[in-house]
């Protein structure tokens, strides 16, 4: 490292912080921004210089401000908390069995239903998987229902979700799944003047915001893909 000039080396290590900011892993963050883990790695480990395509991956991939990347300053995302960040979408012909490796389908509607949280991703609820590269093998996969999030989410739709352990720490602007103890919503969150408090924002613009206290907030998914079947399951 001692060899990188001070931009290379600030660079770096605000990527790794980007990294770590988002719960990936740095072969997936790699995968998410379509490069290969070998190289990524060796741009972090100072082998290969930082570029500007790279930091332009980034930006588009996760919707990172460049001006932070390369500088440090203003905010880590694109704006300060309050726009909404577009999710990778994927259509496929067919899910495979429940056998196959995978991200995992579960046989669950996260905006319906009043399925005990303990229950909700176990073995007998796995009715299906999905194998591809821009879906992690770690998300969990579930159904939407209701039109408050067309049109980025439709109907029917499946989401693969990642749960956030810790719920202090939200990505403004990004769709969650978002348990109460009566409801299970999936919502823009957005940040509210009030630090104890968030705005769930829906994408139907017949739909009111939702303020909700953090403390309210019983589990927490942040929504990396949605996917969408052309023969439904």
């Amino acid at each position: 490292m001692a060899s990188l000039n001070l931009n290379d080396q600030q660079g770096i290590a605000r990527i790794k912080l980007l990294i770590n900011n988002l719960g990936l892993s740095q072969s997936a963050f790699a995968e998410r921004i379509g490069i290969d883990a070998s190289n990524f790695s060796k741009h972090l480990n100072g082998k290969l210089p930082l570029s500007d395509n790279l930091f332009n991956k980034i930006v588009v991939a996760v919707g990172a401000s460049k001006r932070w990347l390369l500088t440090g300053e203003g905010s880590m995302w694109n704006c300060a908390g309050n726009c909404e960040k577009s999710i990778p979408t994927v259509t496929i012909d067919t899910i495979q069995p429940n056998t196959a490796d995978g991200a995992k389908i579960y046989d669950i509607d996260v905006t319906a239903g009043n399925i005990a949280r303990e229950r909700m991703f176990t073995d007998e609820q796995i009715i299906g998987s999905i194998n591809i590269p821009t879906v992690h093998p770690d998300c969990c996969i579930v159904r939407v229902t209701g039109d408050s999030m067309t049109p980025v989410i439709g109907n029917g739709d499946l989401i693969a979700i990642r749960e956030i352990h810790n719920k202090s720490l939200i990505f403004w602007g990004h769709i969650y799944v978002v348990l109460l103890d009566d409801y299970r919503m999936v919502k823009y969150i957005r940040r509210h003047p009030d630090p104890s408090q968030v705005i769930l924002r829906s994408e139907n613009p017949q739909y009111d915001d939702i303020e909700v206290a953090k403390s309210d907030i019983r589990d927490l998914f942040l929504v990396e893909n949605i996917i969408r079947i052309d023969n439904r399951i």
